[in-house]
């Protein structure tokens, strides 16, 4: 009796989710516009840089990559992550404890000036370093007195970067810290632990996955990273031209095998990229699901 009163029950309302679902053939056509869009927009362009690149040979291609520019701006790409992507992880983590554990006032502002780069343009980013660190800038002289070089200099596209790739580590952390809340800190603290102990032990662990993911985000965008790059570097070959800058050289050049075969590089830094993070999501959605089952 009980089974035949649920069955009444639950048959109006999977009547009522099928009249709600979807027609197959719309369902369809949206699936279809979808892998169409990202065919021609994104996979087809993507295979025209690996054909361009080795439209020409082998041979061609690996010159392109292993000549002293090319090197070079390749060394200076991965020097500028290694600097800026730690540092925006450590700025990340401790911007995200301090907006989701702590109570103040200013603390809409701070998320505002932390989502900044996300809205001004990377070239008026540049500019700014250009106006505060170049020889005419306010802290030009003072610069030039104690032998101080920032603009045209790797320290000027590091900063560049660190500006630009700001936000991708604490907008990711902050909203996981936010949904996690302090009741695990509090606990800690209530046992004895001290505040260092307490975030090495409960909140990192808690936060691991979303931490890698926001610095893959931040390493793929300043790898790619051009145009405030671009104002602060001078284009100095084998000097200050990062992946970017070099391969707009060799296409402004009309070499544009060499051009493409450094842009396949850094697309197969991309492809890397999106295949780990995919691997991060799902050992989150993976680690999600256990909780849950647990609770």
């Amino acid at each position: 009796m009980s089974g035949h009163v649920s069955l009444q029950f639950s048959s109006p309302q999977l009547q009522q989710s099928k009249k709600e679902a979807e027609p197959r053939w719309v369902r369809f056509l949206l699936i279809t516009l979808a892998i169409g869009f990202l065919g021609l927009f994104l996979v087809l362009p993507l295979a025209a840089i690996f054909i361009k690149a080795f439209d020409k040979g082998s041979e061609v291609f690996f010159e392109a990559i292993s000549s002293p520019d090319a090197v070079a701006a390749i060394k200076l790409t991965l020097i500028v992550a290694l600097i800026a992507v730690p540092l925006n992880a450590i700025f990340g983590v401790a911007a995200a404890w301090v907006i989701t554990k702590f109570k103040f006032k200013g603390k809409s502002l701070l998320i505002t000036i932390i989502d900044l780069p996300f809205a001004i343009s990377p070239v008026i980013a540049g500019l700014v370093f250009v106006l505060l660190f170049s020889s005419h800038g306010l802290f030009g002289p003072w610069l030039q007195e104690h032998n101080i070089k920032i603009i045209f200099a790797v320290p000027g596209i590091v900063m560049a970067t660190l500006l630009i790739t700001l936000p991708f580590v604490a907008r990711e952390l902050i909203p996981l810290m936010q949904t996690q809340g302090t009741s695990d800190e509090e606990a800690s603290m209530t046992l004895g632990a001290s505040g260092w102990k307490t975030f090495w032990l409960v909140t990192l662990p808690n936060i691991k996955w979303g931490l890698l993911y926001g610095v893959i985000l931040c390493t793929a965008r300043a790898i790619g990273e051009f145009g405030a790059v671009s104002v602060v570097s001078g284009h100095i070959r084998g000097m200050t031209n990062t992946m970017p800058l070099h391969i707009e050289i060799l296409y402004n050049e009309y070499q544009f095998s060499a051009a493409f075969a450094v842009a396949s590089l850094m697309s197969l830094f991309a492809i890397i990229t999106l295949v780990v993070k995919n691997v991060i999501e799902w050992k989150t959605h993976k680690s999600f699901g256990s909780e849950k089952e647990e609770a």
